[in-house]
Order: C-alpha cells, then sequence, then structure tokens
C-alpha cells in the first residue's frame, strides 16, 4: 500500500483492483488513494459501476455515450465501486468492456470487486466479454486480495465496553502511508 500511496501506477496508467468478500475495506482503500490522488492535482472520479451503467445507459435516449465516455475519460483516475454485486445485461457489459478499453494505457482504474476473478464470467453477459475486460485491466495491474471478516459486521456485532466504546480491533483502521483516514483526515 505504501507503493501504491506514491501513485506511481497513476503516473504509469497502470490499474489497481481490490478484490475481497464486504466490508474487508476495498472501498476505504480506493477512496483513500483518490482523495490521495486529488490533493497531488490528479482529475479523479468516483462511481460505484452501478451508477456508472445507468448513467451511460442513460445516453441511449439521445445518442451522447460516446460523449460521456469521452467526459469519465478525461479523469487520470477512475474508481469504479462495487463490480460484482449485480449480474450485468450485453449493454452493461459493453459499456463497461469499453471504459476499460478505451482507458487502457492511457488512464488508471482503480476497480473493487467481491469476485475472483474466475467468477467474472458470469458477471458479465458473455465469458468472452469478460476474458476482454480482464485481459486489458490486467495487463498493467496490481491486484490485491483483501480478507477478514466485515468491518461493519465487527463492530456490530462485538459488544460495547462499559464506557461505551467499541472493543480493540472492531472499528476499521485508517489508511496509513501518507493516505487519507476516516472523513478524510490525514494519518
Amino acid at each position: 500500500m505504501r507503493d501504491l500511496a506514491t501513485l506511481q501506477f497513476v503516473e504509469a496508467h497502470e490499474s489497481l483492483v481490490l478484490l475481497g468478500p464486504p466490508g474487508v475495506g476495498k472501498s476505504h482503500l480506493a477512496i483513500g488513494l483518490g482523495i490521495e490522488a486529488i490533493s497531488r492535482g490528479y482529475r479523479v472520479l468516483f462511481l460505484t459501476v452501478q451508477d456508472l451503467v445507468q448513467e451511460l445507459y442513460s445516453t441511449l435516449a439521445d445518442g451522447s455515450t460516446a460523449q460521456k465516455l469521452k467526459a469519465i475519460l478525461s479523469h487520470d483516475l477512475i474508481i469504479l465501486d462495487e463490480l460484482g454485486y449485480l449480474k450485468m445485461d450485453a449493454t452493461a457489459s459493453d459499456y463497461l468492456f469499453q471504459l476499460v478499453a478505451k482507458a487502457y494505457e492511457r488512464r488508471s482504474l482503480i476497480v473493487t470487486s467481491n469476485l475472483e476473478f474466475q467468477e467474472w464470467g458470469s458477471l458479465f453477459d458473455s465469458p468472452a466479454t469478460a476474458a476482454a475486460v480482464l485481459d486489458r485491466l490486467l495487463h498493467h495491474a496490481h491486484v490485491i486480495t483483501l480478507k477478514g471478516e466485515s468491518y461493519r459486521m465487527r463492530s456490530r456485532l462485538a459488544p460495547p465496553k462499559a464506557n461505551g466504546t467499541l472493543p480493540e480491533g472492531s472499528a476499521a483502521p485508517a489508511l496509513r502511508a501518507g493516505g487519507r483516514g476516516e472523513g478524510g483526515t490525514p494519518t
């Protein structure tokens, strides 16, 4: 994470893929890196994959898909959160492929997913589209797999101490190495 916090991957137009079950900190890390990138003058866009698909679907009515993709791709770092929670139809699969293909070697992507790569074939409309997305996304990528219990569930299931605070280890740790912690505060 210290190497990623230098943002060399953004300068080199590489991608970062964060994999793991819900609640292990994928989005937290992606947001922390995004905030650090903004503080260094990079243009950053954060979207859930569902929001991306909805925004691109809305362009069907007026034929402005190419312009919308161009606007998205004007950012140095594009963070796509929550890939894998909803199966994509042919149109959504095509949109995501177009974005990844156009960003390839030109822009940096951070993608978070709860699915292992071998499961992506069932997420996209066709396994061929999943393979094409993975081919481009992973060619120049850093892949980090996070494991563990959900921070959200851990803090909900842990009984509070007598003084009302949570037991040690039940709150999510802040992003270190020059990143940002909870609420965007420097750590």
